[in-house]
């Protein structure tokens, strides 16, 4: 099962960016943290990473007809991006989005998701070990839908 792990601006500072808000590993760390994972032992991972809007819509849009299910983590693409979230409803692919920190005890202008209302689960808060969470929700969507 295809499962296309997506991750938007900035995150490619992980490690270096603000670590007492995202920690101090880097996106390389966390992507073998997932990829070694007894959750995505089930999963064929595709990873991206992207500064720009359109790159992440065109990855996604290209996977749509060969992936089952998406991870994404928008970055501040959250808080504004109608493209984006019109990209993930438009794609039709099951998503779950993910936040490193806690969204929600943030700025208020961070409590603002543009993406959640058309993934299937929203997980903030919980570190790196919340791409994990996403894919054990992905994995309960496909047993039960």
């Amino acid at each position: 099962m295809k499962i296309l792990i997506l991750n938007g601006p900035n995150l490619n500072l992980l490690g270096e960016r603000e670590p007492e808000v995202y920690g101090s590993e880097s996106l390389e760390d966390l992507n073998l943290f997932i990829k070694t994972s007894d959750q995505a032992s089930s999963f064929d991972l595709h990873f991206f990473q992207s500064n720009h809007e359109g790159a992440l819509i065109d990855f996604m849009q290209g996977h749509r007809k060969s992936a089952q299910g998406m991870v994404i983590n928008p970055g501040g693409l959250t808080h504004y991006s109608v493209a984006l979230r019109d990209a993930i409803a438009g794609c039709q692919i099951p998503t779950v989005e993910v936040h490193l920190s806690d969204i929600y005890a943030r700025e208020a202008f961070r409590q603002v998701s543009m993406v959640k209302d058309v993934c299937i689960k929203q997980i903030s808060g919980l570190g790196k070990q919340g791409y994990l969470e996403a894919l054990t929700a992905l994995k309960d969507h496909f047993a039960t839908g």
